[in-house]
């Protein structure tokens, strides 16, 4: 079961959380959102490097080779990764993934403009049917 919500931080910003339900042991959800190859297996661009802990840096390769940087901003082994994300044309995204104990994830997503609140949400459902295709 997935959950998600909207909610307004003022000044267009908004935060998207999505829940999911994966029933997966954390050390397999926790490689794969913190490992290269796992990460890149979901998330909407490759990752090319990943320096797991605060300040490290992400390179990430969409499909038209271009590239966008990354830097993490919360590590917690087996619990929380944070990263904060910039891309030109959307501005700055903060994403904080969270693992809970009783096999659920969630995903929350910060950036600028609602009108693309929607076009996240559609993408987000479809980045952890892959996490979760990927687990299996």
């Amino acid at each position: 079961m997935v959950e998600m919500d909207l909610v307004s931080l003022g000044d267009d910003r908004w935060t998207l959380t999505v829940e999911r339900n994966l029933g997966y042991p954390s050390e397999a959800v926790w490689r794969a959102i913190t490992e290269p190859e796992g990460l890149s297996r979901w998330y909407p661009m490759a990752v090319e490097r990943l320096d797991l802990r605060v300040g490290g840096e992400i390179a990430f390769r969409d499909e038209e080779g271009g590239e966008t940087t990354a830097v993490v901003t919360e590590v917690e082994p087996l619990r929380v990764f944070g990263f904060r994300e910039f891309d030109p044309e959307t501005g700055e995204h903060q994403l904080r993934l969270t693992l809970e104990g009783d096999g659920r994830l969630v995903l929350a997503h910060t950036f600028t403009g609602r009108e693309w609140a929607e076009r996240t949400t559609v993408g987000w459902r479809a980045c952890l049917n892959e996490l979760e295709n990927s687990l299996r």
